[in-house]
């Protein structure tokens, strides 16, 4: 007798932003089985917890929450207190990828992913050979101002936090340009101040910030410069092999709207053109 075949699963994991809720309405009528899952870290922003909730009601699905057994604040003090960044994501491990391959287990998954044809990213990878990735809006040709448009018809509208960030992500995500985060500042004081707590309690006494070389403190008490939606960016030394580049980007102002003008500065650079870039966050929390 044969062995019976594994049931293969499919599944959604919401970030509580636009793509995903559009890709959740998108395949709700084609995929009947589909699982809808959040990777919740405890720390996500309220807005978020409205939007999942509105989802809840407007679509009638269930969202699974799937969290970590152990918080950040436990991670934290792991890695005593470094603190998460683009060099070192290990928020994103310990709180969301772990949690969800744990759930997954050994079963076959088709795992649905919201990355937009008009986008030039990648998504979540798994080392796991029994997830296998889909992508709804590429295949169809799917483009942002579709995804909005699926979310104005389908009555969910856009999260709310969307006035004041462009992404979803934890309260203190370090991938928040410098405006979001007085934008945090001005919408959930108490959050901005947690998020300073993590720059001062250390373990080993060393200074770890959320932004490089600048605390929150530090950003705050330049808000309106901030705000004016430029900034000089601070360059560290250089060495001679890497001046003339470092040269380059002291006399460059950046928006903090748009990183475009960092990325073309390094792209015109041979010798750094083919550098991954780091600035971008993990799908799998912002999407």
């Amino acid at each position: 007798m044969s062995k019976k075949s594994k049931k293969v699963r499919h599944i959604l994991s919401l970030s509580g932003g636009k793509d995903s809720a559009a890709l959740a309405v998108y395949l709700k009528d084609k995929i009947p089985d589909l699982e809808y899952v959040f990777l919740d870290t405890g720390y996500e922003l309220p807005e978020t917890y409205e939007y999942l909730k509105r989802m809840r009601a407007i679509l009638g699905i269930k969202i699974t929450a799937l969290k970590s057994r152990r918080d950040f604040d436990f991670w934290v003090n792991i890695f005593r207190g470094c603190l998460p960044s683009p060099q070192n994501r290990w928020c994103t491990r310990k709180l969301k990828i772990d949690p969800y391959e744990k759930h997954i287990g050994s079963d076959l998954v088709h795992s649905y992913i919201g990355i937009r044809a008009d986008e030039n990213r990648d998504g979540y990878f798994s080392s796991k050979k029994n997830i296998i990735p889909y992508y709804p809006f590429i295949e169809d040709e799917l483009i942002k101002s579709d995804i909005i448009q699926i979310l104005e018809d389908s009555g969910l509208g856009l999260p709310k936090y969307y006035s004041w960030r462009s992404r979803s992500g934890c309260y203190f995500c370090f991938f928040q340009r410098r405006h979001e985060w007085i934008g945090l500042y001005d919408n959930h004081p108490e959050l901005f101040e947690k998020a300073c707590e993590y720059e001062s309690n250390h373990l080993d006494k060393r200074l770890y910030t959320w932004i490089e070389r600048e605390s929150l403190k530090q950003l705050l008490a330049r808000r309106d410069s901030v705000l004016s939606g430029i900034f000089t960016r601070p360059v560290k030394k250089c060495s001679s092999k890497s001046k003339k580049l470092c040269d380059r980007l002291k006399s460059i102002h950046f928006s903090v709207d748009d990183g475009s003008i960092l990325r073309e500065a390094f792209s015109s650079n041979k010798q750094l053109s083919n550098l991954k870039e780091e600035d971008e966050p993990c799908l799998i929390c912002t999407l």
